[in-house]
């Protein structure tokens, strides 16, 4: 029996006296696990989230003087447990197995860890394999977990208990658990196998496919399904003319009906993508004028530079085969409802395993196989694989796609609502049973702010409101958001999040613990921290569970005023206070701290745009604004001299080398088309500016939370692609928007035709010619969590495109919070895209002559800050390292680099030193 128990509540290695009985150690749930040494006592005390028999127990009582070693739980040796396959699910298994019960290894056949194969497009939008990496630094080495990457396992002995490897070895196993994946299916074509041919699986299938469009014009992806319109967008993305190739009737033939199938193809290839439905590929052969001539079978003929076969997948049994275990008659290896197969020590996850005769392809389904046999495994838990809902949402090629339960209406009897709205590009359809009040199944097109309400009042089988038709009908006059149960109306025990299993009752249990954000519930609950498709109904649910418990968000800007940005730019705007000093007095209290400060800074910015650094202003600058430049990592700053559209004259580019050479300082071409200039020290910023401003340059807002760039491509003046003149439209809003300040930088882009070769859909606004005009896309960015943008509105002339442009930007700084990216704005605004639309189109609120104005505002009262600077005395003054000399500053050190400067790092600094 137990008697005492002291362990480190943090979960730190440290030491337990435990006196015991003889006998074995009881199993302490939601306690420490014990791990006892050879010299008495315990070791290795750990706290864990799911605790586990111990290995040994050593009894110090009484009754047993001097100590008798009592046998382990499980046998004499840890149970060797094989993983064959480091993919995604595999790798969850890994992490769901404890630690210290079991010898574990894995084999991959990739060179590389787990990464996320779901966002593996996302490589062709600025993301390293890097990013995508799920295994966490030390992470086999800190479980004990022996990781062979870049083995492939060739046969399983069952007899013997043994897997063999490609170097020949064999390796023994008592637990084996296959983690193999699938396989693209290239259909059997002549010509399948030629140089430029290629499938969309790993990332070594990116990087191949990358390198081959580097000297393409054209690719064609075939397989118009889920994963064929990811292969598409890559292709897009790499610049290439872009043809999907499909054998079905329409697109996403097995997730979508035939309307929903149309509106698809119809918004894909207003993006420039060309769509071939109903296309047999019968050969493949040398082309005329590209690498391939792909012929079908009603004669049609289609010439390209690249292919890449997307036409669906193939379980990998190949294994589980030849070691006679039972499969599928179409393949995949059986499992039961513990994802064990037909031998007892042999289990399948993930897209290998067939359960009661379905492969799932999946992400959700994966892990909760994974979560099963490790359990099973482990015997922590009596959990079962009983299936999975197969409903998905995605975004292909910038367009909402979801796919909720019969979406093909095959129940008998089923009813079905569709919605329409040719002008918007969205189609929705309920499919519901005879009585109109169970949700069957659902299709979204083009929208798909429904899908988490829809898809839980599905699973959770809630009633469907009088009219189930409101449920995809825009609200009706004067009613608000669309009817339905809601989700107070779902039970605790609803599944929010599939892919980490994470109910509605965990997470209202987390809110009543005080996770106030949807940040800190996803760090609590992993909801959300998979695919995110689940993070509008995690917000909804929080928003929900902290309105009945009586609880709010803190909106406050900070201690100092009890107020929202929002709300405070409306102060600031209609009382017309035009210093901070006023604004805390009137609005605030105490004396103001970092960061309100700014805030109020570039509130009266965007409303006055009153220079920066005026007495009353510049106080509240943080250090870049203050400076007009960026204070890099050894003390000196950057300056970036404006460069309009990415356009520069030979004179401009001589005076930037010449101010380069004469400072000494470094140079670097951005990704936003201007040259960065490091290493200027603060006394010698305005000296540097003032021979830049005589060259014709500005500041370049690089500091700012402000306009900083308008990225183009040559567009229709060089380039045999171009339908529009996209310099000279990016160098026009640069222009415009220059100088305006707002709650966080803002980047532009313009790209003159579908190509997109200025990525114009990674910007917070991007526009795309068109053969009728303009496509205006907002809120999209890269950084940590890249988004691409949405479409708020098509085919524009330049006039309504310019007002849509004020409208949307002048909307963003009013009711922004502070820091908030476009992107974050709008996935919080109430309505996401459609009220955007309403506003900054369709002026719903009456107030875009009101926009306009702000902005026409701002556009007259530009003034270039470092021109400010430069002229006026008591600005410059600031701009020396000491108040009583003009000296520099000594401890700045450059080394020589690639044949220019960069600082020292600190042992060559030491280095430097000594040597004097």
């Amino acid at each position: 029996m137990l008697d005492t128990c002291q362990a480190d509540p943090d979960g730190l290695l440290g030491n337990a006296a435990v006196p015991v009985q003889y006998g074995i150690l009881p199993y302490l749930a939601g306690r420490a696990a014990f791990f006892i040494s050879e010299h008495g006592g315990v070791s290795n005390v750990h706290s864990y989230r799911r605790v586990f028999a111990p290995l040994h127990v050593w009894d110090s009582s009484p009754a047993a003087p001097g100590g008798r070693r009592i046998q382990r739980m499980n046998g004499s040796a840890r149970t060797k447990v094989l993983v064959v396959g480091n993919g995604m699910v595999g790798q969850r298994f890994l992490e769901r197995l404890p630690e210290h019960e079991f010898a574990v290894t894995v084999i991959g056949e990739e060179p590389r860890p787990a990464y996320d194969r779901v966002q593996l497009s996302s490589l062709f939008c600025g993301k390293t394999a890097a990013d995508l990496n799920l295994v966490p630094e030390r992470f086999f080495a800190a479980n004990g977990i022996t990781a062979r990457l870049g083995e492939r396992i060739v046969a399983i002995d069952r007899s013997a208990h043994t897997v063999r490897t490609d170097a020949g070895e064999d390796i023994p196993y008592e637990k084996l658990v296959l983690a193999t994946g699938s396989a693209p299916f290239v259909p059997p074509v002549p010509g399948r196998d030629r140089p430029g041919c290629f499938v969309y699986r790993t990332l070594e299938d990116l990087e191949a496919i990358r390198a081959a469009a580097a000297d393409a014009k054209v690719g064609v992806v075939v397989g118009g399904g889920l994963l064929g319109l990811e292969a598409a967008r890559a292709l897009r993305d790499l610049g290439l003319e872009t043809h999907v190739v499909e054998l079905a009737p329409r697109l996403m033939a097995l997730q979508v009906d035939e309307g929903g199938g149309g509106m698809l193809r119809r918004k894909i290839e207003a993006l420039g993508v060309h769509v071939h439905t109903g296309k047999s590929t019968q050969g493949i052969t040398c082309g005329a004028g590209a690498r391939h001539r792909m012929t079908f079978a009603d004669g049609y003929e289609l010439e390209t530079d690249l292919i890449v076969f997307s036409a669906g997948i193939r379980p990998r049994d190949e294994l589980a085969r030849e070691a006679g275990l039972k499969l599928g008659p179409r393949g995949g290896i059986v499992i039961d409802d513990t994802c064990r197969t037909s031998d007892p020590d042999i289990y399948a996850i993930g897209e290998c395993a067939l359960w009661q005769g379905r492969i799932f392809g999946l992400l959700a389904p994966g892990y909760q196989m994974a979560e099963v046999a490790a359990q099973h495994i482990g015997g922590y838990g009596e959990a079962a694989f009983t299936g999975a809902d197969t409903s998905t949402k995605l975004k292909l090629l910038g367009v909402d796609v979801a796919s909720i339960g019969d979406a093909h209406a095959s129940t008998p009897d089923a009813r079905c609502y569709v919605f329409v709205d040719e002008r918007l590009g969205v189609y929705k359809r309920l499919v519901v049973d005879a009585e109109c009040k169970q949700l069957l199944g659902a299709v979204l097109v083009g929208e798909a702010h429904a899908y988490g309400t829809l898809l839980q009042t599905l699973l959770n089988r809630l009633p469907l409101p009088e009219h189930p038709e409101d449920l995809i009908l825009p609200a009706r006059q004067g009613g608000g958001s669309p009817a339905g149960a809601g989700i107070a109306a779902l039970p605790d025990a609803a599944q929010i999040c599939s892919c980490n299993n994470v109910s509605k009752g965990v997470i209202c249990a987390a809110v009543q613990a005080g996770c106030t954000t949807v940040a800190a519930i996803k760090a609590q609950t992993q909801a959300s921290a998979a695919c995110g498709g689940c993070a509008p109904l995690v917000k909804q649910l929080l928003a929900a569970e902290l309105k009945r418990r009586g609880m709010a968000l803190d909106n406050h800007l900070c201690e100092h005023f009890p107020y929202s940005r929002q709300q405070l730019f409306h102060l600031v705007r209609v009382g017309e206070l035009k210093s901070f000093e006023t604004v805390l007095t009137k609005h605030g209290k105490g004396h103001g701290c970092d960061i309100c400060k700014p805030a109020v800074a570039s509130i009266l910015a965007s409303c006055w745009n009153g220079f920066v650094l005026e007495r009353d202003h510049a106080p509240l600058q943080d250090t870049n604004d203050y400076f007009l430049a960026n204070m890099q990592k050894d003390g000196t700053y950057s300056v970036v001299p404006r460069i309009p559209g990415g356009e520069i004259t030979a004179d401009k580019l001589i005076a930037i080398g010449e101010v380069a050479r004469r400072y000494g300082l470094y140079t670097k071409i951005t990704g936003g088309q201007r040259i960065d200039l490091f290493g200027a020290q603060v006394h010698e910023l305005p000296l540097i500016w003032e021979e830049l401003i005589a060259a014709g340059f500005e500041s370049g807002h690089a500091y700012g939370k402000a306009v900083r760039t308008v990225k183009s491509c040559v567009g229709s003046t060089w380039c045999r692609y171009g339908v529009q003149d996209s310099v000279g439209l990016a160098i026009e809003l640069e222009s415009r928007y220059k100088g305006l300040r707002s709650p966080h930088k803002l980047k532009f882009a313009v790209s003159g035709c579908a190509r997109e070769c200025a990525e114009a859909q990674g910007k917070d606004v991007g526009v795309i010619a068109t053969e009728r005009g303009w496509n205006l896309y907002v809120c999209g960015n890269g950084g940590m969590k890249p988004r691409h943008a949405e479409l708020l509105a098509a085919d524009l002339d330049k006039p309504t495109l310019l007002r849509y442009i004020d409208r949307f930007l002048m909307f963003y700084i009013r009711t922004a919070d502070r820091l908030q990216r476009t992107s974050t704005w709008r996935d919080g605004l109430e309505g996401g895209l459609d009220y955007l639309k309403q506003v900054v189109c369709e002026d719903s609120l009456g107030i875009a002559t009101e926009l306009e104005a702000d902005m026409a505002r701002i556009i007259d009262t530009y003034e270039c800050e470092w021109k400010k600077a430069v002229e006026d005395p008591s600005v410059r003054r600031r701009f020396r390292h000491f108040v009583n000399s003009d000296a520099g500053d000594d401890n700045v050190v450059f080394v020589k680099e690639r044949s220019q400067i960069r600082p020292a790092t600190p042992a060559e600094r030491r280095r430097m030193r000594a040597a004097v």
